[in-house]
């Protein structure tokens, strides 16, 4: 980047909250995400939308690539400045602007935590149901960009069902305000929801509104475990034909199971083949029926045990067990590398099998885990990105694994979001069709590709790369 340029982005926020030196730049040259790493030529935090718009006219002017980052969390190389360029973060930007509880609805700034969020309203007897394993650090400005999904996805839906109104600075600096707090709004196209899910291709999401409910009177949480994925896998679909829709239906196998009780040491058992984490909220009344039809089918279908958690305390711990999963498995090989096939529910029980066919094929540590309840399984392979062999066979894997899952009905990502690392698969999921109109978009939108360049889209089939910058 021309020193020049330079000169021109720190003067907007003072050189205070621009960060240029290698070591800083090395700690925003990579995300979540395995073997994809380049360095930018510099991060800045600004503190208000007017200094946003200001850095985006400089970069426009100039024709720098401009990648907004949260916390880092994200899982397909969504933030990783592989064209150079501006890191834009929010850490100066993350205030909750305004609780309405006439309307329901909270408005925040990006870099607010997401856990936060959740504690926030709260207090206020009412609820946001979104929750990405990582909520405890990633961002509702990360959470909206990716349209991340949750443990509750099965009954509550997504980041994208609760965002009623956004502020975007578009690539030229111009400010776009769309949506509201209103309950019905079809002027126009769904401008909103173009945007949730935009992985930052298409602007800078600088203003949220999301939609709240009241929070739920009652919570039960279940632990079952199996002596094969198969039965649990056939007892996801059984309940969710027997019409129940539980707030959550996570599923465990060995690998994590064991790797999770090896960090937490909570008792769970490791003789078991399969865990299912279920929980049901809502009125007590029907809670409890819910929940003892659901033990029931549990039975039925082979359940070796089950543990009821007796305490608030002992649900929530059961509920950290699953969203650590990743954390404990990292643990393990020195890399690691989650996906994020999905499928249609009726179809879990066969991709769960294909995923240990898979393992077996290509001779790879796969553990599995995810959200059976709505079909999202994270297959993650325990690796080490150094053995180029190895390797080979990974991306074979996942390659295989993708295509199963398409054959199935299902997508090549359910929550994590296309990035740099999915981007060869994309066309397989929605044709050449569905490219092309993305591109135009794109082009209409962004004509000067600075807004996260080299996401999305596909340049080549490989998948992973590493790309420095000086």
């Amino acid at each position: 980047m021309d020193a020049h340029i330079k000169e021109q982005l720190i003067a907007i926020t003072g050189s205070a909250h621009v960060r240029t030196t290698v070591a800083q730049k090395l700690a925003y040259s990579y995300d979540a995400t395995a073997n994809f790493q380049a360095l930018p030529d510099l991060i800045i935090s600004p503190a208000s939308i007017n200094e946003i718009q200001a850095i985006v006219k400089v970069c426009a002017e100039h024709n720098v690539p401009i990648i907004s980052r949260g916390s880092g969390t994200n899982l397909a190389a969504g933030t990783t400045p592989t064209a150079g360029g501006v890191v834009l973060l929010f850490n100066r930007m993350n205030n909750i602007l305004e609780l309405d509880t006439e309307n329901l609805t909270l408005t925040v700034q990006p870099g607010v935590i997401t856990q936060e969020i959740n504690e926030y309203v709260a207090d206020a007897g009412l609820f946001y149901p979104p929750d990405p394993s990582s909520m405890s650090v990633s961002t509702i400005g990360g959470n909206v960009s990716e349209n991340s999904g949750g443990l509750r996805g099965l009954k509550y839906g997504v980041t994208r069902d609760y965002v009623k109104a956004l502020k975007i600075v578009l690539p030229n600096g111009e400010l776009l305000t769309t949506g509201g707090k209103l309950a019905k709004d079809v002027a126009g196209y769904d401008l909103t929801s173009l945007f949730v899910g935009a992985e930052g291709t298409l602007g800078i999401v600088v203003e949220i509104t999301l939609s709240l409910i009241p929070a739920p009177e009652s919570k039960k949480t279940l632990l079952v475990f199996y002596d094969t994925l198969e039965k649990a896998a056939l007892t996801v679909s059984s309940i969710i034909a027997a019409k129940i829709v539980p707030a959550a239906l996570e599923f465990m196998d060995k690998g994590t199971i064991e790797a999770v009780e090896e960090f937490m040491k909570i008792g769970l058992p490791t003789n078991c083949e399969a865990m299912l984490l279920i929980e049901q909220d809502g009125d007590p009344a029907v809670v409890e029926k819910d929940m003892e039809l659901v033990h029931k089918l549990c039975m039925e279908h082979g359940a070796t045990s089950t543990q009821m958690a007796q305490s608030v305390e002992e649900a929530a711990n059961l509920s950290v067990a699953r969203r650590v999963a990743l954390s404990a498995l990292a643990r393990k090989r020195p890399s690691t590398i989650l996906e994020d096939a999905t499928v249609p529910r009726s179809e879990i029980a066969k991709m769960v099998k294909a995923v240990q066919e898979i393992a077996q094929k290509y001779d790879l540590l796969i553990c599995t885990f995810g959200h059976a309840g709505d079909g999202n399984l994270h297959p993650t392979i325990l690796t080490d990105v150094r053995d180029e062999e190895e390797m080979a066979r990974v991306e074979m894997a996942f390659a295989e694994i993708f295509h199963y899952a398409i054959q199935l009905g299902g997508t090549i990502t359910g929550e994590h979001g296309v990035g740099e690392m999915k981007a060869p698969y994309l066309e397989w999921k929605i044709g050449k069709a569905g490219i092309d109109v993305m591109k135009r978009l794109k082009q209409a939108i962004d004509p000067f590709n600075i807004m996260n360049p080299n996401k999305i889209f596909a340049k080549s089939t490989k998948k992973r790369v590493v790309v420095h910058h000086g």
